[in-house]
């Protein structure tokens, strides 16, 4: 067999493989896609079937007359857009600041941030949802939000972007007098949009997805977030899978508009800060 030959059967194996792997992951979705549309006895027959008869809206009308899902969406996404505006902000911030800035202890200031990924989110849970509760903040966006407008992770990802560009830049920009706001505003931040977009596209699904937190600080069907806000549909009938399925395929679509639109920001920034220049 002829290397081009061989080539060509290594990139069919590889397809096929990952078209596999693609099926895997996204028969989960298509399942509750499916199942969202067929009527409750379709869904218990046996042998089951995967294809509706006919499109049965019906569920969708129900979930939305069991649960507020629409205020749930737009919970999680105020909630979502601020965390994911304050990481970004605090992030480039602190990240030129280790980049850029000189001063006592920046490497040792830096490793401590660092080192607190180390430590699981629910080892802080607690002290976070007491001071959270001293303040009389609970059931608020704010009891939401604060606690996660800054990460150690957002702070290395930005930084390793940042080191990643020609520090000529720097020194030139200081010898014509411009300050370090306006350094990173109107030159560091255009050159790093890779490194920002993916940021901005994790975290916001890390938001988006948040569970334990959101359940600990709001009580309220108004302030709950999509996630909390699903358990509803299953407290009313543990057999009412075609509105559950709904309510999750309703949910779903906010994501991964998030995850389709900024995909190539996330892989182009995950990736900016792995070869310095």
């Amino acid at each position: 067999m002829s290397d081009k030959s061989k080539k060509v059967l290594y990139k069919v194996i590889l397809y096929a493989i990952n078209i596999f792997v693609a099926f895997i992951i996204i028969a989960p979705i298509l399942y509750a896609l499916l199942v969202s549309f067929m009527t409750p006895d379709q869904i218990f027959e046996y042998p089951p079937k995967l294809i509706p008869r006919k499109l049965y809206y019906e569920n969708y009308k129900e979930a939305l007359e069991t649960a507020p899902i629409f205020r749930f969406i737009l919970n999680s996404l105020i909630v979502s857009t601020v965390i994911t505006a304050g990481q970004i902000v605090t992030g480039a911030l602190a990240a030129y600041a280790f980049s850029f800035m000189k001063f006592k202890g920046k490497n040792v200031i830096f490793m401590i941030i660092l080192s607190t990924m180390m430590i699981p989110g629910q080892a802080i849970l607690i002290s976070n949802y007491l001071t959270v509760s001293s303040l009389n903040i609970l059931d608020t966006y704010r009891a939401l939000i604060l606690p996660y407008l800054a990460s150690a992770f957002g702070i290395f990802l930005l930084r390793q972007a940042f080191l990643s560009l020609p520090k000529e830049l720097h020194e030139a920009a200081i010898l014509d007098g411009c300050s370090n706001f306006k350094f990173l505003n109107k030159i560091v931040i255009p050159l790093s949009k890779p490194a920002l977009g993916s940021l901005g596209v994790y975290q916001f699904l890390q938001a988006w997805n948040q569970y334990t937190w959101p359940l600990l600080v709001t009580n309220k069907d108004n302030m709950r977030t999509v996630q909390i806000g699903m358990g509803m549909l299953q407290n009313v009938d543990a057999q009412a899978f075609g509105p559950i399925m709904a309510g999750i395929v309703m949910i779903l679509i906010p994501s991964i508009l998030a995850f389709v639109l900024g995909q190539n920001q996330l892989i182009e920034g995950l990736t900016a800060g792995s070869v310095k220049s």
